[in-house]
């Protein structure tokens, strides 16, 4: 018997009780975007999920072919007849047994979806500010480069945006260098450079991020380079932008007392919809 919410249960009436990713944050995930019944960039997505398995020691099933992957995300916009525009999630977690230890190493997953109001990329032109999140620190190592299940930092750093009326907060390794937002790679203009951090300072490995680097390559004068950003950088930046693979690229206004241009990442957002119009 278990104790839910004040009510004695029998164990097997909640699923949670031997859940690793409830217990353990034992599960990596991926969250994509669907158009016109398409999953965008969707080998990046199947490679990021099968590389995040490997890397936790999940035992990854001899069916979970891209083909599967890709099969398994649009039963589920079809069945909730979202195909048009939809942001679908698969989470994989080791099976039940154990405790720190895992009894097995074999998996299950969940896959789940909500409709979007559109399915090409906008500019947002409305006020964005943000500030530093300096709580928590996130450690330069390869788990912080994939989407686990563990992202009590970010629920933290979501509250503390949201208490102190800012539109997102930018995250900081052990190190105090800027890393990343809240929900997405972290991007900055500084003259004639687009700068942003090396995966190795303890970045996620995103998505969108793979895109803008490639993308940015094609803009006229504007050198692409992944290097260390440090918080006194953010003063003398021109532009600062946030990308992730739902809202693709967001661009901050405001930092502090400083203001900054949108010029680079509105060439962006064009060269994204062209891309995935393609």
């Amino acid at each position: 018997m278990i104790n839910f919410n004040g009510t004695i249960l029998a164990e097997e009436a909640n699923i949670l009780t031997q859940n690793r990713g409830f217990l353990y944050g034992d599960a990596v995930f991926e969250t994509v975007k669907i158009r016109k019944g398409v999953i965008l960039f969707l080998e990046d997505h199947y490679f990021r999920l099968m590389a995040s398995m490997r890397v936790v020691r999940m035992e990854i099933p001899m069916n979970f072919t891209m083909e599967y992957f890709e099969e398994q995300l649009l039963l589920v916009v079809k069945a909730n007849n979202i195909s048009e525009a939809a942001r679908v999630r698969i989470t994989v977690y080791r099976n039940d047994g154990g405790y720190y230890l895992p009894k097995k190493n074999t998996v299950s997953f969940l896959v789940h979806g909500t409709a979007l109001e559109v399915n090409e990329y906008l500019f947002d032109t409305n006020v964005y500010e943000v500030d530093l999140f300096k709580d928590f620190y996130i450690t330069k190592q390869l788990l912080s480069s994939i989407k686990s299940t563990n992202r009590l930092l970010n629920t933290a750093a979501s509250i503390y945006a949201s208490e102190n009326g800012l539109d997102n907060c930018l995250l900081l390794n052990d190190s105090k260098n800027v890393v990343e937002a809240i929900q997405g790679n972290v991007f900055m203009v500084l003259g004639t450079k687009l700068i942003t951090p090396p995966v190795s300072e303890g970045c996620l490995n995103g998505v969108m991020r793979k895109q803008i680097l490639a993308l940015a390559k094609k803009i006229e004068n504007l050198e692409v380079v992944e290097a260390v950003i440090s918080p006194f950088d953010l003063q003398k930046a021109d532009e600062l932008f946030i990308t992730n693979v739902i809202k693709g690229v967001q661009p901050i206004t405001k930092y502090r007392k400083k203001s900054f241009q949108t010029k680079v990442s509105c060439q962006l957002v064009e060269l994204l919809n062209e891309q995935i119009a393609l």
